[in-house]
């Protein structure tokens, strides 16, 4: 088994959505919203402590918990589930530059989301470990 300093980085190929994102916390009993989410990029994640939300700011509603202002960082698929360390390779130079992160996985992709204001260090940051980022020329706010 090769030790994880031998390995060779991933180059990874992303793309910046084109939506602004609220990220929002509900209470663990409140039901999901279905009729607010629409069609597009949106996530639903429940614990036993909150509901939380991941959609188009616009689609925020009065009295819920939101921090806005997020862009997101779609990883190109789709990746394989046996994929390892895809994450690690993105989150690293993110993270060696000061910029928080919220990520969420599905069944073909990850999705990294920074804070508007973080979003050209980011890519910078990114681009200077050898990834390669996409921006879509449709930038809907």
């Amino acid at each position: 088994m090769a030790d994880l300093g031998e390995q060779e980085p991933y180059r990874v190929a992303l793309r910046v959505r084109p939506e602004r994102l609220a990220i929002c916390q509900l209470e663990p009993d409140s039901p999901p919203p279905w009729r607010h989410l629409g069609h597009g990029f949106w996530a639903v994640a429940h614990t036993e402590e909150e509901l939380s939300l991941v959609l188009p700011e616009g689609r925020v509603q009065p009295g819920w918990r939101a921090e806005r202002g997020w862009r997101c960082l779609e990883v190109v698929g789709p990746l394989g589930l046996d994929l390892t360390g895809v994450l690690a390779q993105i989150s690293a130079p993110l993270a060696d530059t000061g910029i928080p992160v919220f990520v969420l996985s599905t069944y073909n992709t990850d999705e990294i989301l920074v804070r508007e204001a973080d979003l050209e260090r980011a890519v910078a940051a990114l681009t200077a470990r050898g990834h390669r980022v996409e921006h879509n020329r449709d930038q809907r706010r």
